[in-house]
């Protein structure tokens, strides 16, 4: 790392480069100096978010209420590395999931708010694709999946109930006009400070289409009373609701599907399916 900076930014070629507390699955984060924050993709999967952040970033930012990253330069193979990569600013702050803010609603309307503004944005952005993982896109592209860990989960979960959710995720459409979303609204990405909504980072599945999957934080982060207020805040109606649901309930089947060797996230995909079942029945 140290070596592909002074390379590619002999400027910054002085500066202390440390391993970020958190990386990521996506990409190897490190700190460099105290105000830079680089970040190399982790497998060629996640190579387009480079370009795509480089260029869009610099235009979301000036729409949204709270600070998202800001690229500084951009880099190239080198040193052994094989794919681009980028420096951002730095931007201070705890991840919800590592300092859990007390006031969860604060954080739902505060939230709410963020996507609201992040809608209006100019655009439009890349279409759902590969780069994103088809967020933005009909859930419906999971269907294979979510019926496959249905099956192996049989016994473990209650298949009727979840097909159910299922079902009234793939049989509704986003029938408004395409909107930018950022695609990974999950509590790794949201940053506090003094308990309250600072930043909002890693734009990397971010994209332009039906904004329903950014709404998955209702089930993982939010609950009761914080839930509520968000669904109202964002203006979900009962059919981008249930979208929704189907995107949370995607993701938890295939990690309790896929991670038998990792009891915690397992742990937490279970504690998610069992809030998108209660929500399902609560309003059903």
């Amino acid at each position: 790392m140290r070596r592909l900076v002074a390379e590619q930014h002999p400027a910054w070629a002085t500066l202390p480069v440390t391993p970020a507390a958190r990386s990521g699955w996506d990409n190897r984060t490190f700190r460099l100096g105290d105000e830079l924050l680089v970040r190399l993709p982790s497998a060629e999967w996640y190579i387009e978010a480079v370009a795509k952040e480089q260029r869009w970033l610099p235009v979301l930012a000036p729409h949204l209420p709270l600070p998202i990253p800001a690229p500084v330069a951009a880099g190239m193979p080198g040193q052994g590395y094989p794919w681009p990569w980028s420096v951002y600013r730095w931007l201070p702050g705890a991840s919800v999931d590592a300092a859990p803010p007390a006031d969860l609603t604060r954080l739902a309307v505060d939230l709410a708010g963020f996507l609201n503004a992040l809608r209006h944005a100019p655009g439009p952005g890349p279409a759902p694709g590969q780069h994103n993982w088809w967020r933005g896109g009909p859930v419906g592209h999971y269907d294979d999946q979510t019926r496959h860990a249905l099956d192996a989960l049989a016994g473990e979960v209650d298949v009727r109930a979840a097909t159910d959710v299922w079902e009234a995720a793939v049989t509704s459409a986003w029938d408004g006009p395409d909107v930018w979303l950022h695609g990974d609204v999950a509590p790794g990405n949201l940053l506090v400070r003094g308990g309250v909504l600072s930043a909002v980072i890693d734009f990397g599945t971010c994209g332009w289409g039906g904004p329903s999957c950014d709404l998955v934080i209702a089930w993982t982060v939010l609950d009761g009373r914080s839930r509520e207020a968000f669904r109202a805040a964002v203006g979900a109606d009962p059919t981008m609701w249930a979208r929704a649901r189907g995107w949370a309930l995607w993701k938890a089947l295939i990690t309790m599907d896929r991670q038998h060797d990792d009891p915690g996230a397992r742990a937490g995909a279970r504690r998610v399916l069992e809030a998108v079942l209660a929500d399902h029945a609560a309003h059903a």
